[in-house]
């Protein structure tokens, strides 16, 4: 068989990265579940072809990149199978590790759009280009706008390809984060290195007359013409240059609403792990006295800004501390009356052991993987936490990616009469 010969296979499942499964393990991308589909074979991947016998489920995708652009897995999945296919990978992982709880209906956190955005700036043809990456591979796919995001990130790749400029047209690889808030675009150039001043200075008006709020190159502003504040927490936040920040506002919203939905009056104070800038702490201290940990000083910085400006709060102290390698201990744990923790990507590792060692009565445990989740969510429930509920909420649509809040309880001691 020759590279350019196809052959016919059935799909059986999709499966968690959203590529259609064939019975002997082929992987198909932008295959469904019930087709029959001409492939080419490239190892264990099959390059589809042509669809021979199409789903019922199958749709039209609304953007004209997919397919191609590799953000987006499966909008040619109709509503109602996408979102068991969603729900199924959390299914999947807690299944996997072994806990017995049935996850709630997925919540769709789309909102208007995903708020914030990385670019990859490259010269294509002599002129710097814009866009994202095909799907498992590093050539950049040239994009007008993404139509996932909210309106005003519609005109990014521009503001990208404007930016490039004095750096070289992207001759050099530059990466563009780009964040739309309430003053305006905030942006931070990567990739680069130091810029001499004259460079800094094209940057500086570059940023007047694309009408930024702010500039930033490798998290060091430039210049901020406005304060670009994002609405959390019922008060205002400013991200540091390049910060984390929810993908969706409606993510954002979903998620603090699963974790405040946990806490009841006994509720009084509740150290909040892995913070970032701070969007539960936020929100905790309206009824809470909360202490916020995170290893970066800038997400802590702006943290303590928004507190400051908004003096309606409970008490909120702070405190930097690198969780992975010095969890906060059973003995500080126990001081509270709940914990939240929101780790990134590879989970709470070391920290959920020590928390599974604590007697907290209550546990609220929000991630962005389902997998590492159940992997934490096992470390508790072996140490004497019961799952009580578990959330999947759908911030990243189209993707194979799923937010998880997940609730822990501790029965309480008995004491003895």
């Amino acid at each position: 068989m020759t590279d350019f010969q196809t052959e016919t296979v059935a799909i059986r499942r999709l499966g968690a990265r959203g590529d259609g499964m064939a019975e002997d393990g082929t992987a198909v991308a932008l295959a469904l579940p019930g087709e029959r589909v001409a492939i080419r074979r490239d190892g264990a991947r099959g390059q589809l072809v042509s669809v021979e016998t199409a789903s019922p489920d199958r749709i039209d995708p609304f953007c004209q990149y997919f397919g191609t652009c590799g953000g987006c897995a499966v909008q040619h999945l109709a509503p109602e199978p996408y979102a068991a296919w969603k729900r199924g990978l959390l299914v999947q992982a807690l299944s996997q590790a072994g806990l017995a709880c049935e996850p709630e209906p997925l919540q769709d956190a789309h909102g208007e759009g995903r708020r914030r955005l990385t670019l990859h700036v490259r010269a294509v043809d002599g002129r710097a280009r814009a866009g994202l990456m095909a799907a498992r591979s590093h050539d950049l796919v040239a994009i007008d706008h993404c139509p996932i995001t909210v309106p005003a990130l519609h005109r990014a790749p521009a503001v990208a390809e404007a930016l490039s400029a004095p750096l070289g047209h992207g001759r050099k690889p530059l990466d563009v984060a780009i964040t739309a808030t309430q003053a305006g675009l905030d942006v931070d150039l990567r990739g680069h290195g130091p810029v001499a001043d004259g460079v800094r200075a094209v940057l500086v008006r570059l940023a007047g007359e694309l009408d930024l709020a702010r500039l930033s190159l490798h998290g060091e502003v430039v210049v901020e013409r406005r304060a670009p504040v994002v609405p959390t927490g019922g008060t205002g936040l400013v991200p540091p240059p390049g910060g984390f920040l929810q993908a969706t506002a409606a993510g954002e919203a979903a998620l603090t609403t699963a974790m405040l939905g946990a806490l009841d009056k006994k509720t009084k104070r509740v150290v909040d792990l892995f913070s970032g800038s701070g969007p539960f702490s936020l929100a905790l201290a309206r009824t809470c006295d909360v202490h916020a940990v995170e290893g970066d000083a800038g997400s802590l910085a702006s943290l303590d800004r928004a507190v400051r400006a908004t003096p309606s709060l409970r008490r909120v102290t702070t405190e930097r501390r690198d969780l992975f390698r010095r969890p906060l201990l059973p003995i500080e744990l126990d001081t509270y009356d709940a914990v939240v923790f929101d780790p990134p990507r590879a989970g709470a590792g070391a920290q959920a052991t020590r928390i599974a060692e604590s007697k907290v009565p209550l546990v609220v445990g929000v991630a962005c993987d389902a997998g590492t989740f159940a992997r934490d969510a096992a470390t508790l429930v072996a140490g004497g936490y019961s799952l009580e509920r578990v959330t999947p909420v759908d911030q990243f649509k189209y993707s194979a990616h799923v937010e998880v809040v997940g609730v822990f309880r501790r029965a309480p001691v008995r004491r003895k009469r």
